[in-house]
């Protein structure tokens, strides 16, 4: 007997009731011509930070790579298997992105672990693993005098999405269209709770709305 849960079926069902009708040229054009998106964007895997929810994004526009903390790991040409590093050779050098987005979430779990309070988030040791991605920063992951525990925490956020655009910068293919300035790159943060988005201001380093950013 198949299974399959209810809630997907649903949604499917809703889906292929009313926003189906509404795009489905949409759908047959990228059917048949393949994608484009011009964007790639970076995310946690969170359930509640869907890129496509966030950025109101139809099909075919953002192209999304998500994993435990939103991370980017150095480029590696080691012979090992890497998701990451696959889909970003994959969406510099086949679909020709013209930007990269990393954005990082409030209440990041991944990024709790790095503060070692508590239980371990699970009994293995592949988040441990992942996660020690951010060593580089360790001297910077302490809490500054008089900083309560939530700002530490969002200041850690913070530094993870800046630490994946250094090490976006580690690839090649990468570095070479950034300096060319055929490709941008930039990070994102959103909360949760109010759903506000906040971008990186490369120039001062701080996260502010999007009022204060220009669009590219």
């Amino acid at each position: 007997m198949l299974t399959f849960p209810k809630h997907l079926i649903a949604g499917y069902r809703d889906f292929a009731s009313h926003r189906l009708p509404a795009e489905q040229s949409r759908y047959r054009d990228l059917s048949e011509h393949g994608q484009s998106p011009e964007i790639m964007v970076i995310g946690c895997c969170d359930s509640r930070v869907a890129p496509e929810t966030i950025f109101d994004a139809g099909p075919g526009e953002l192209f999304v790579v998500r994993n435990v903390a939103n991370l980017v790991p150095p480029y590696a040409p080691d012979g090992e298997a890497h998701g990451v590093s696959a889909a970003l050779e994959f969406a510099v050098q086949v679909l020709h992105v013209k930007h990269i987005v990393v954005m990082g979430h409030a209440q990041c779990g991944g990024v709790k672990a790095l503060t070692g309070d508590g239980k371990p988030l699970s009994p293995g040791d592949f988040i441990g693993r992942w996660m020690s991605l951010m060593e580089p920063d360790h001297a910077k992951l302490k809490p500054n005098a008089g900083e309560d525990r939530e700002a530490f925490i969002t200041r850690l956020e913070h530094a993870v999405i800046k630490r994946s655009l250094q090490n976006l910068m580690t690839f090649p293919c990468i570095r070479i269209l950034v300096e060319r300035g055929s490709l941008l790159l930039h990070g994102a943060y959103f909360g949760v709770a109010k759903g506000d988005l906040y971008i990186l201001d490369k120039a001062s380093g701080e996260f502010r709305t999007p009022k204060h950013a220009v669009a590219v």
